[in-house]
């Protein structure tokens, strides 16, 4: 083993969550020799690039699919990464005090947030409840046009850092690390094809036939990760089922806040929701949409057997897809998001979705975004039979740590590297200077 090829902790995948990493192990810790492998030519190319995601900070406040238990955990990581942001001056720059709500439309839903509203109002105290009234000054678009008889309501607040520009925050966490720890190597254009375990160290095989070694590897790879994992014989009871979303803009100025709406608890994806676009001049962009895809990359060349080997086809997932296609708002889901791609009908189609939100506009008011979105790894427990609402980590104890991080991954990302960054200190035997962490960014 020659010393340029070998490293305590290789990290495989230069988006947020594999950027996170490197940040928190290069200033948190005295590990020295860390590399970190992206395929492309830049770090944040795919997913955490500012076109792939929402470019919201989940922290739980206006996320209706969560319980309160997991917006207080949510809200935790999401603090880190606003701190962060605070630490280096980031504010305004690659985060924004964007106001964002949880929209209600009709009785039912008005009832719903009112009660969410006094559930959460203790752990979230900065939220705010604002009828129908208070909305026609926040935002007009919401009101106007809209049936005089139907209710409306929201919870929200104008006092967070809702949006962010998670690609721009990746490459700060590489420009910070390698400030905090001369001896980081990031390697791009260079993809890590097979990982195999040799005794006590791991070896890295990429695509252009170099050869590198590690004490510890962690893959944060996105749909790839469980490709990975599956190739070393790691994570078989885990299916990944590729969802692509997509985007419309809207061709009118109209909304100044993150508006989302309310989430079905049977569906795993986001509620259509409005928002101005960070990084393309403040465009409003409604969605996502939520197709499932047969790739594991929703703009490159699709490798067909690479989507088979991470779907890993059994009677388990093909329950799960039974089970799910039964349900007839899912079927419903999964048909509707389909057609919102197919062009011809699909503005018209979708144009309904937005009036939900802004009444006024109609099908000559949007157009469909081309090549914005991303594709998130939704994962399959096929030991369980159900679809995971988050994130997955396959720990293999040996050494080496596989994650799939769909959302909140971006916001999560630094409470995500704090846990793998404390299980490679304890199998390297390395300290973690955890109150400095806390001090920092808690």
């Amino acid at each position: 083993m020659q010393k340029k090829n070998y490293y305590n902790v290789v990290i495989v995948g230069g988006g947020i969550s594999g950027t996170a990493l490197l940040y928190t192990l290069a200033k948190y810790t005295k590990i020295k020799e860390i590399a970190l492998f992206e395929k492309y030519d830049d770090i944040a190319t795919l997913n955490s690039n500012a076109k792939g995601n929402s470019q919201t900070l989940h922290c739980g406040d206006i996320e209706t699919n969560y319980t309160l238990k997991k917006a207080i955990k949510t809200n935790k990581t999401a603090t880190m990464l606003e701190n962060y942001g605070k630490l280096y001056n980031y504010n305004e720059k690659y985060m924004f005090k964007i106001p964002k709500m949880a929209l209600g439309v009709g009785d039912e839903e008005v009832a719903f947030i009112k009660k969410r509203y006094k559930e959460f109002k203790s752990d979230f105290p900065y939220m705010q409840l604002w009828d129908k009234e208070k909305l026609a000054i926040l935002e007009p678009a919401l009101v106007q046009g809209r049936d005089k008889d139907e209710d409306i309501i929201a919870m929200g607040t104008d006092e967070r850092y809702s949006a962010v520009d998670f690609g721009e925050i990746a490459k700060s966490f590489v420009r910070n690390a390698k400030k905090e720890n001369k001896h980081i190597d990031v390697h791009l254009s260079k993809e890590v094809e097979e990982i195999e375990q040799l005794g006590d160290k791991f070896k890295l095989s990429l695509n252009n036939g170099e050869h590198y070694f590690a004490d510890y590897v962690v893959v944060n790879a996105g749909a790839h990760s469980l490709l990975l994992a599956h190739k070393m014989g790691y994570g078989q009871e885990y299916s990944c089922l590729p969802i692509g979303g997509s985007f419309y803009y809207s061709k009118v100025d109209n909304l100044k806040s993150k508006v989302y709406t309310i989430q079905n608890p049977k569906l795993p994806f986001a509620a259509i929701h409005g928002d101005p676009d960070i990084v393309h001049g403040n465009t409003i962009r409604f969605g996502p949409t939520a197709i499932a895809l047969p790739k594991l990359e929703r703009y490159h060349h699709a490798h067909f057997i690479d989507f088979l080997e991470s779907l890993s086809p059994s009677s388990e997932v093909l329950e799960v897809f039974q089970e799910l296609l039964s349900d007839k708002d899912i079927r419903e889901y999964a048909v509707k998001n389909f057609l919102y791609e197919v062009p011809g009908i699909r503005q018209k189609l979708f144009a309904k979705e937005v009036q939900k939100i802004v009444p006024s506009l109609d099908e000559d008011d949007i157009t469909f975004a081309e090549g914005i979105g991303g594709l998130r790894p939704q994962v399959i427990d096929k030991k369980n039979k159900k679809l995971l609402l988050g994130e997955a980590k396959i720990n293999t104890g040996d050494g080496i740590v596989f994650n799939m991080t769909p959302s909140p991954g971006a916001t999560s990302c630094l409470g995500n590297a704090l846990e793998d960054a404390k299980l490679i200190c304890k199998f390297l035997s390395v300290e973690f200077k955890e109150n400095k962490f806390k001090k920092e960014l808690l």
